[in-house]
């Protein structure tokens, strides 16, 4: 991969648009690190702060509503005002939130200054597909949608490693609070070098707002990963039930709105016709299946080495390790592995995936929970080879048969895909499989996981070969930096 990029750097783009992309993929890593880092370190949060079980609810999902419902209208706003001023005005109220977070001295503050860096996020994360798509040639999308994928999956593993390492080091006697400003100096760099080599000759476009569309899409979206949010932590209750139908009922009014909209060409906020696409239809399924096990997978893991094993955060992070570094070296090979066998490599890894869990849950039942970490850093390594192997070269996939102009439409749209695969996956998973938190209950849930990628194995048999790109085509030539 490393090689491939080499090459095709010097035929593709300068200079400047790479250092711009090192700034985009740092503010892809603090927006999803904050999904889940907050995760380790809630009981310090809460004890510090006298949360109540509301407030601890909302410390954690509050971010991820505000992303989610914020995503596809945060796109839109980018389109209008331009995709690096929507950037940078994002990177900077990003920053100054996750100060405002850190420094936060009560629950209900936290959670305002959680829901502010969650609006925030999802400013930044809406416009990085489509920069990347003006920075870069046609040939280059493979790999830099590569990297971005990597990037945001290792963030989301990364969270809640870093968080129990940052709560348990205490460094300057911070505590939590430390998990919040350590993007201080990050968001100021990545404002640096977005301000200086960012640079897009794509002029604003002057669409309308879809205003019906952005209040029936936050709205559905709201509800839904509320709803969710609230199966997950309290079970299958009336009330939440009742509000994923309610959820369910606006989702189906948003989409013929947005039907409507289409046909009269009048700026609808969702493209529906990209899912026309057989590489995206079927990637969405794909990301929504795989975001939803992942988070789940995360939560397991979690609460079986915490809870049940009783590991320290720390010691969780450690033996987490190897799978991190897995997941990097399956992110690297992705590239040659895909070209050699196309979609196939996709399904193999999560067969991989899926062995390696299903191993670990005999281990921990032959051994009673008595865990040998050097013994198993080989099944958990391959285990995150295999996660690494599909999720990175699966955007590349399912965007490749999209033309720029649909690309930039799938900027908000995709990453609201994957935060409805996180609220939809964990909530069923936790709440179906995951009654207790004994052995047994690890047993079933990490089961379940393993059973449900085994059939997204299969569903990623009908994804299509990767489009390559046609170099007489203008939108194959190199991006003007």
């Amino acid at each position: 991969m490393i090689a491939g990029l080499i090459a095709t750097a010097r035929a593709g783009a300068g200079p400047g648009a790479w250092i711009a992309f090192a700034g985009c993929l740092l503010s892809v890593f603090m927006q999803m690190i904050d999904v889940t880092i907050v995760n380790t370190a809630l009981p310090e949060i809460t004890a510090d702060l006298d949360a109540s079980s509301a407030q601890q609810l909302l410390i954690v999902s509050g971010y991820s509503l505000a992303f989610a419902c914020t995503l596809l209208p945060a796109a839109r706003l980018g389109a209008r005002l331009g995709r690096r001023r929507m950037f940078l005005i994002a990177v900077f109220a990003f920053t100054a939130a996750s100060v405002w977070c850190g420094t936060a001295d009560s629950a209900t503050e936290l959670v305002v200054a959680r829901v502010v860096q969650g609006v925030a996020g999802a400013g930044m994360a809406a416009q990085t597909i489509a920069i990347l798509t003006i920075l870069f040639s046609r040939e280059l999308h493979t790999h830099v949608f590569a990297l971005y994928g990597a990037t945001s999956g290792f963030a989301g593993l990364l969270g809640p490693i870093l968080g129990g390492t940052l709560v348990t080091a205490d460094i300057a006697g911070l505590g939590w609070h430390s998990i919040f400003l350590m993007n201080l100096p990050l968001g100021i760099v990545a404002f640096a070098i977005a301000w200086r080599f960012l640079r897009l000759e794509v002029a604003p476009q002057r669409a309308p707002m879809d205003y019906t569309g952005v209040v029936l899409c936050a709205t559905t979206l709201f509800v839904l990963l509320y709803a969710l949010s609230e199966i997950h932590l309290h079970g299958l209750r009336p009330v939440p039930c009742l509000l994923v139908v309610v959820a369910l009922a606006t989702g189906a009014i948003t989409l013929r709105h947005e039907q409507r909209a289409t046909r009269r060409d009048t700026g609808p906020l969702l493209r529906l016709d990209l899912f026309a696409d057989r590489g995206f239809a079927v990637g969405s399924i794909l990301i929504t299946g795989f975001f939803g096990l992942f988070t789940a997978f995360v939560f397991a893991i979690s609460i079986t080495l915490q809870d049940v094993l009783e590991f320290s955060a720390l010691r969780t992070g450690i033996a987490m390790t190897p799978f991190a570094f897995g997941a990097g070296a399956g992110a690297l090979l992705s590239p040659l592995l895909v070209k050699r066998w196309g979609p196939r490599a996709l399904g193999g890894g999560l067969v991989l995936y899926a062995g390696c869990v299903l191993m670990g849950v005999a281990y921990i039942n032959i051994t009673g929970g008595e865990v040998n970490m050097l013994l198993c850093a080989a099944p958990v390594f391959l285990c995150g080879f295999g996660a690494g192997l599909f999720a990175v070269p699966l955007q590349p996939i399912m965007l490749s048969g999209l033309d720029d102009d649909q690309m930039a439409e799938a900027s908000g749209l995709l990453p609201t895909i994957e935060q409805i695969g996180n609220g939809v996956g964990l909530a069923l998973l936790a709440t179906v499989f995951f009654r207790s938190h004994t052995l047994g209950g690890s047993t079933v849930m990490l089961t379940a996981i393993a059973v449900v990628a085994l059939v997204l194995a299969a569903v990623a048999w009908a994804l299509p070969a990767p489009a390559t790109p046609d170099r007489s085509d203008p939108a194959s030539a190199p991006a003007v930096n």
